[in-house]
C-alpha cells in the first residue's frame, strides 16, 4: 500500500475528512471530528490506528510490524509499520476496525449526520 492508496481508502468511508492539525507533515483522517488514522506524509513509514485494547495487545504479540501507538495512548492505538510484511488486506482490515471503533463512539446525533 502506498500513501495514495491509503488516502483513497480512508476517504471512501462515510463522513471522513482529512486534515493536517499537527503540522503539514502529518496527515490525519477523522470521522465525526475524531481521529481514526494518521501518518507522516513525507515518509509514509507507518500508520497509527485506533484498536480495541485486547485486540491491540494480540496484534502486537503476533506481528513484529505492529507496535504500541507512537505518541498516542498505547492502550488504544497501534502503529503499523508499512513495507515490513503487513499484507495489504490486513492493513485495510485494521483501517476498517479503527474507523468503526471511532464511528461507534460518536454521539447519536453526529452518527445520524453520517451517510451510510
Amino acid at each position: 500500500m502506498n500513501i495514495e492508496d491509503f488516502r483513497d481508502y480512508c476517504l471512501l468511508k462515510a463522513g471522513v475528512t482529512e486534515e493536517t492539525p499537527f503540522g503539514p507533515e502529518t496527515l490525519v483522517f477523522k470521522v465525526g471530528g475524531k481521529v481514526f488514522a494518521l501518518t507522516d506524509i513525507d515518509t509514509f513509514g507507518s500508520i497509527n490506528l485506533k484498536c480495541d485494547p485486547e485486540r491491540a495487545a494480540e496484534l502486537r504479540d503476533a506481528h513484529d510490524y505492529v507496535l504500541p501507538g507512537y505518541h498516542m495512548n498505547k492502550k488504544h492505538w497501534n502503529t503499523v509499520l508499512i513495507g515490513t510484511g503487513a499484507p495489504e488486506g490486513q492493513l485495510r482490515e485494521l483501517i476498517d476496525h479503527s474507523y468503526e471503533l471511532v464511528r461507534a463512539s460518536l454521539p447519536k446525533a453526529v452518527k445520524a449526520t453520517l451517510e451510510v
